[in-house]
């Protein structure tokens, strides 16, 4: 009897009051026999430890749990899809796994502010768990990136289903509260164990290469992991690695495409493009390197040097040819955020240059800017004689009140639009509708990707003030471009 009935010490327990709630206690008793020897129940001390408890799962909580969208963190992510790569091993299965990447967020962030971003994230968050099983793990890795486990997943048709409804989910507006609304896309890469994969390392390598093929490419927003990309991927590093030190080694050119008067076709202005001589790669193409550029920061000195070389440009032209000739330089999201490290605007003042001789060029999603920075930056662009162009118009999501509100001075009607001019009506009728709304708010237009007689045509019957494109000269290196000066 005795042996049947042990003392118990430090046993921790539940409890449920009046009102439903469950109350914690920690134990410690011995039992009660009576005098034949029959047990009556135990004699000891418990202690209400719930507050503990409740502190024990919050602190487990934010160990394993991404605090703003609640989903498994990095850490518990890692921990279910070894447990699931073992689970299929056993059954002789497979698993899918996915890296999501949020295309446009970071410019959310940067122009909306850290606050929408968070909103974003979350219903971006609920979105993507619509379309995932109950026996699948979704995670937040971290920033804008997510992962997908799917155990047993049959047919990869099955795979497609669940990656095309996801991406479909994102592609809709979010409305991020105070009138702010969002639009990003998504980028998913998957990889399959054990297909192609024999270590949890090999597989998320994997999917993170497959994710930014499927980010960088024009054809597809999801990509299967394929041994092609690890290539690509290690081009990639050493491309990154040679970027790093190509300002040094004087491996970049800034060139000037003109920009010509649409009545008279003479050239008024100019856009700073620039050029990478590797010298074993050749002429590297700008979408490949300014992407790396910009993910690595090295855009900031690269773009400060781009402007200092233009400045110094137009100086000489001015000198050589008697003509000022207006340049653009484009300056990005990441640049904007970095403005109080690099003063453009001290730079151009120092240069001695006349007023608006510099225009800066921005997308169309940084007028839509939350970010004192970023408005305090076109303001002061405008107070010292830089003018404002709107990059690629018509292909982004601004509003166009912001327009006048920022006193933008051009709008570069996006090539996509100009080169179907001619043979597609609604392309006409939108370029059409773009050069009339600026002219009646006082904004000038530059059509980009000009290659046509016909096309420079009908810009010219819509009044269209400015030209730019391969029918009038590909971008050139500064010295040609003097000598078209003096022709």
């Amino acid at each position: 009897m005795l042996m049947a009935h042990k003392p118990f010490r430090d046993f921790e327990g539940g409890l449920a009051n009046a009102d439903g709630e469950t109350r914690w206690f920690l134990m410690s008793g011995d039992p009660i026999f009576s005098r034949n020897g029959r047990f009556l129940g135990y004699r000891g001390v418990s202690q209400d430890i719930t507050d503990r408890k409740l502190a024990e799962g919050k602190i487990q909580k934010l160990a394993y749990y991404d605090h703003l969208t609640e989903l498994p963190n990095r850490r518990l992510f890692r921990d279910r899809l070894e447990q699931d790569m073992k689970r299929v091993t056993r059954n002789n299965s497979s698993l899918a796994l996915l890296f999501i990447d949020l295309d446009k967020f970071k410019e959310v962030n940067d122009t909306l502010g850290h606050d929408k971003g968070d909103i974003l994230l979350i219903e971006a968050a609920q979105r993507i768990r619509k379309h995932v099983r109950d026996t699948d793990t979704l995670a937040r890795l971290g920033g804008d990136e997510f992962a997908i486990v799917l155990p047993e997943y049959g047919e990869t048709g099955n795979i497609d289903r669940i990656v095309q409804d996801v991406l479909q989910a994102l592609e809709m507006p979010f409305e991020l509260g105070g009138g702010s609304v969002g639009h990003i896309s998504g980028s998913i890469g998957i990889a399959l164990y054990p297909k192609e994969a024999n270590s949890i390392e090999d597989l998320l390598k994997h999917a993170d290469q497959a994710m930014y093929a499927a980010k960088h490419s024009r054809t597809s927003r999801f990509n299967y992991f394929t041994r092609s990309m690890q290539e690509e991927a290690r081009d990639r590093i050493e491309m990154m690695n040679d970027l790093r030190h190509a300002l040094e080694l004087h491996q970049l050119e800034v060139y000037f495409q003109p920009i010509v008067d649409a009545r008279t076709g003479e050239i008024v202005k100019a856009e700073a493009l620039l050029r990478w001589h590797h010298p074993v790669r050749g002429m590297v193409s700008p979408l490949m390197f300014i992407p790396l550029a910009e993910e690595s920061g090295l855009i900031l000195n690269i773009g400060d040097w781009v402007f200092e070389e233009a400045l110094r440009n137009i100086a000489r032209w001015q000198e050589n040819t008697g003509k000022l000739v207006q340049v653009s330089v484009n300056k990005s999201s990441v640049q904007f955020m970095h403005s109080d490290q690099h003063h453009w605007h001290e730079n151009y003042l120092k240069s001695g240059l006349p007023d608006h001789s510099i225009t800066v060029e921005i997308t169309e999603s940084l007028l839509l800017s939350e970010s004192d920075k970023i408005r305090n930056q076109f303001n002061f662009f405008k107070e010292h004689g830089i003018e404002l162009s709107i990059d690629d118009f018509g292909t982004g999501f601004s509003a166009l009140s912001y327009l006048n509100q920022f006193d933008v001075d051009y709008l570069k009607i996006d090539k996509s639009f100009v080169q179907k001019m001619t043979t597609d009506s609604s392309s006409k009728a939108l370029t059409e509708a773009i050069i009339i709304m600026a002219h009646k708010l006082n904004i000038k237009t530059i059509a980009e990707g000009v290659e046509t007689e016909a096309q420079r045509n009908v810009l010219k019957s819509y009044g269209c003030d400015f030209m730019q494109g391969f029918l009038f000269s590909k971008p050139i290196p500064s010295d040609e471009f003097e000598q078209w000066l003096l022709k």
